[in-house]
């Protein structure tokens, strides 16, 4: 019986080094609706960073971000951090305003790739437009909670493409990060949306 247990407690604890996204505690204080509305505006960003990698990927053949990789720290494109929302350090405040703060660093990211293509723009109209849709989201419920910064977030230096080539590769890494970013908020999001 003890040896039973003690496996499952190995079980248990192997499985939540691997769950290390999903977090502790309740959300009680977190509507469902906004859970819900929120896990649907990230499916959304994600299908259209998507969208975007695969129409780089086709039309200007950068279809390996992580041949793009070397390029993306000469470029200096940033990633977003979710720490506060990891299962050691939930923290639902300090995780809602980096969810927020994420949004708006990646906001100007896809504003610095501006002028990629006239044939990629319109999707990247529509990424920027979800990008900033969901970050309004957030915030609107953090004044709900009122958890609101005294001081909103501001852009820090953004990356400057001199050529076509930089932006275009530009967009597969920032689209690269996003969905990275995203992926880690979804599997928050969902755990918090959990009855």
């Amino acid at each position: 019986m003890k040896l039973m247990a003690l496996q499952l407690l190995l079980w248990h604890s192997a499985l939540w080094m691997v769950q290390e996204a999903t977090p502790l505690g309740p959300a009680s204080s977190l509507p469902q609706s906004f859970l819900l509305k929120c896990l649907e505006q990230v499916r959304k960003i994600q299908a259209d960073g998507t969208e975007l990698q695969e129409r780089l990927c086709t039309t200007h053949k950068l279809c390996h971000p992580e041949e793009l990789v070397l390029l993306g720290h000469s470029l200096g494109i940033p990633q977003a951090s979710l720490s506060s929302c990891s299962s050691q350090a939930l923290q639902l405040t300090g995780c809602l305003s980096q969810l927020h703060g994420g949004l708006f660093l990646y906001q100007g990211l896809l504003q610095a790739l501006a002028g990629i293509s006239p044939e990629l723009a319109p999707t990247l109209d529509i990424l920027q437009l979800d990008v900033t849709d969901f970050g309004t989201n957030i915030w609107l419920q953090m004044e709900d909670l009122g958890v609101v910064p005294a001081v909103q977030p501001t852009q820090g230096p953004m990356p400057t493409f001199t050529s076509a080539f930089q932006r275009r590769a530009g967009g597969v890494l920032v689209a690269s990060k996003l969905q990275s970013f995203l992926e880690l908020a979804y599997r928050v999001l969902r755990y918090l949306a959990e009855p």
